[in-house]
Parts: structure tokens; C-alpha cells; sequence
């Protein structure tokens, strides 16, 4: 089954659609209906899923309605021209109520049955008075999203300090945990935490990029403690240099040598 992958908003998840027989480029907008109702949204990727693994996971993966029309582009541009006044009535009722939240986004559904106001904030927040009074404003279901950290910055258009998009904008797929287990495995914890955090404040998202690289790397070494022969005599492992696919080891009289591993 040929899947397209389709994001509704910049910060929110991906999707999986049936393309069927039709090829939807990436940058496409399309129609689909969801469990929601009918959305438009960006194709950001694609791939193939076999039948035995649909099954498998018991996978419900709905069609593409249809690639969005001429109309269905203008109907979305006007959606998000109101954006920017319906961002301006929320902050007015935030700072009415006096929530500690920091409003990032809103987005109007295709249908225009809701809308969705996305926002970060360090804790849980009781917003059930801001939602009554967008409800009655807008007239219509109205859904606050917290965001993470992370997702704020994948909107923000920065870029790291390699000078590159973000991570988090380039590579649209949720790159899981990222926890400073890869700064150790990447041997690269010791450079001290100003130079590991990306402009969100948090661990670079390159490091689970390249982890798979890494734990590659690693299955080729022989473990930290293993007892080794080498040319200047038996010792014993003590540490790992990854990239260059050498360890080092401290002979039985004390020195410690650089070994590179043979292939």
C-alpha cells in the first residue's frame, strides 16, 4: 500500500493517508477526512506498507479524499489570515485569567468546526474559564494543545549551531527520547551541557540522529573490562575511541596504549 504521510499544522503529528493509485508529491496539500472531521494538510513524506503489517498492527489508514483545489487553497489562506486577530483575543483572555501559558499558534480546521490553540507552559493549567469564553467568541469546539519545548522551537525557524534548520524542522519524524545516554554513547558528554543544548534548552536532537550510527559502531568493539592481546603484550580494555574504532588498553605493566581495532 502506497501511505502518504501528512502534517495538519507545523506542530502537530503526522499522519498516515492511503494514496491509493495517485502520487502525491511532497509539498501537496490534500483533503482527508479524520475522525474530526474533513482537514487539509502539507504531504511531508511517503513510504510503502506491506498488507501483512496492516494487519498486524491492526492499522486503520483512511484515503485521501482529494489533492486540494484551487478553492481549497483560497479557503485556506483566509483561514490563515484569521489567525493572527485570533491569536490576539486569546492573549487578551490569558492575561484576563492570569494563566502562566505562552500561546504559540492557532489553527482553524478545514471544516471550520474548531479551533485549536496551541501553547507551552511548565506545568498543568486549569483553563476551563479561557475555553468557555473562546467558545462563546468563536462559536465553535474550541482545543487547547500543549505543546513541548521542542515543538516550540520547531516553529520558531531558527537554526543550530551548525548553522543548519533545526533538527526538529528538517526531519519531520518524531526522533524519541533524546537523553544524555547518547551524549555517552557518543562520547561527548564531556564537552559540558552549553555546548550539547540546541536553542529549545534542551539535548540536541542531532544526537538521536546519528545513534543508530553509533551503536553500529560500538557492536564492533570488544566490551570495556575484556582481557586483550596485542602487540606490546596482554592488558586489559579501559575505554573506547568509537569513530576511529580503536580502545584503549592498559598492558599488565601498567601502560596504556592506543589499539585500533583489526578487520
Amino acid at each position: 500500500m502506497k501511505i502518504v504521510e501528512v502534517q495538519f499544522t507545523p506542530w502537530g503529528r503526522i499522519y498516515d493517508f492511503d494514496a491509493g493509485e495517485f502520487n502525491f508529491p511532497i509539498g501537496d496539500f490534500v483533503v482527508v477526512k479524520t475522525d474530526l472531521g474533513v482537514e487539509m494538510g502539507k504531504v511531508v513524506g511517503a513510504k510503502e506498507i506491506g498488507a501483512k503489517e496492516i494487519e498486524t498492527a491492526k492499522l486503520e489508514i483512511k484515503p485521501i479524499f482529494r489533492k486540494a483545489s484551487t478553492a481549497d487553497m483560497i479557503k485556506f489562506k483566509e483561514k490563515e489570515g484569521q489567525k493572527k486577530e485570533a491569536l490576539s483575543v486569546c492573549k487578551q483572555l490569558v492575561k484576563k485569567y492570569n494563566l502562566p501559558i505562552k500561546l504559540i499558534d492557532v489553527h482553524f480546521s478545514f471544516d471550520g468546526g474548531r479551533v485549536t490553540f496551541a501553547f507551552v507552559a511548565d506545568g498543568r493549567v486549569d483553563f476551563r474559564d479561557l475555553v468557555k469564553d473562546l467558545t462563546r467568541i468563536f462559536q465553535k469546539s474550541i482545543r487547547l494543545q500543549q505543546l513541548g519545548i521542542r515543538d516550540e522551537a520547531k516553529i520558531s525557524g531558527d537554526v543550530g549551531a551548525c548553522g543548519r534548520n533545526l533538527c526538529c524542522q528538517k526531519f519531520k519524524k518524531d526522533l524519541g527520547n533524546i537523553s544524555s545516554d547518547l551524549a555517552d554513547l557518543q562520547q561527548i558528554a564531556h564537552r559540558g551541557s552549553d555546548r550539547l543544548t540546541g536553542v529549545c534548552g534542551r539535548l540536541m536532537c542531532c544526537l538521536a540522529y546519528e545513534q543508530k550510527t553509533y551503536e553500529e559502531a560500538v557492536k564492533k568493539l570488544p566490551p570495556v573490562g575484556t582481557n586483550v592481546r596485542t602487540d606490546r603484550g596482554r592488558g586489559k580494555v579501559i575505554g573506547w575511541h568509537t569513530l576511529k574504532q580503536s580502545v584503549d588498553v592498559r598492558l599488565e605493566e601498567g601502560t596504556i596504549i592506543e589499539v585500533p581495532i583489526k578487520k
